[in-house]
């Protein structure tokens, strides 16, 4: 089975504070996107497999330079891979549906993985391609979740009135990279394109998605190292992880 991942890059950076796409922001001296890439290919599956095509998402005004971040990491990678840098759309999903149009025809497992997890282990990359390549034709990693967590109604200034409290046992965070059967989730999107202009309708994984289509998903165990950099706050905690300070 041959792997490619799709690495969504083309978000802004204006929660963190920065004129930069995300992407783009650093993190001890490289941009997230160069983090993230090079754990993606660094990744192999028990049998030795590792991503061939690596198509990130970006924003249009800055393809040439996140083109020629990835050039170097791509040259480093120890199997030889396709780039394709390409541009994104106005939600996740249709950037996502952007690089699935630019896959080879070999391709038929495909990671989905977000640029801001730049520090996401090899190891949890492979155990998701694993459990695709075993006939999970769709796989997330997952973290337990340690918060008591409510349903709430409809409520008012003062507050929302809480439904029911839901038993932390039957959930999981859910992070990425996350893995699919490349016609499963090529179907998926097909499925749900009407979906994607608008942040309001748009799903918020790939997984959903699919699961919208009827299909079973898997989980696999995550990793806190995987962790979304989104926020200020995130990016020092990404730093204390690149020094080992948090280790």
């Amino acid at each position: 089975m041959t792997i490619a991942a799709v690495l969504t890059a083309a978000g802004s950076g204006t929660r963190l504070g920065h004129t930069l796409p995300k992407a783009l922001v650093p993190v001890s001296g490289e941009p997230l996107v160069v983090h993230a890439a090079r754990a993606l290919l660094a990744a192999r599956t028990t049998d030795g497999a590792a991503v061939s095509q690596l198509v990130v998402t970006a924003p249009e005004t800055h393809l040439d330079v996140v083109a020629a971040l990835l050039d170097d990491v791509v040259d480093a990678a120890a199997a030889e891979v396709r780039l394709d840098v390409v541009g994104g759309g106005r939600t996740r999903q249709e950037s996502v549906a952007a690089g699935l149009a630019e896959l080879t025809d070999d391709v038929d497992v495909v990671l989905v993985h977000d640029a801001a997890r730049p520090f996401v282990p090899a190891d949890l990359v492979a155990r998701v391609a694993d459990a695709v390549r075993a006939g999970h034709v769709a796989v997330v990693p997952g973290l337990p979740v340690v918060d008591t967590v409510k349903r709430v109604g409809q409520g008012d200034e003062r507050g929302r009135p809480v439904v029911e409290t839901v038993p932390r046992a039957d959930l999981v965070a859910v992070q990425t990279p996350q893995g699919f059967d490349r016609d499963v989730l090529e179907r998926a999107h097909a499925v749900g394109t009407g979906r994607g202009a608008s942040e309001a309708t748009a799903a918020s994984d790939d997984a959903g998605l699919v699961e919208a289509t009827g299909v079973a998903v898997w989980v696999v165990p995550g990793d806190e190292r995987a962790a979304k950099v989104t926020t200020a706050r995130d990016l020092l905690v990404a730093q204390a992880l690149t020094t080992g300070a948090l280790a």
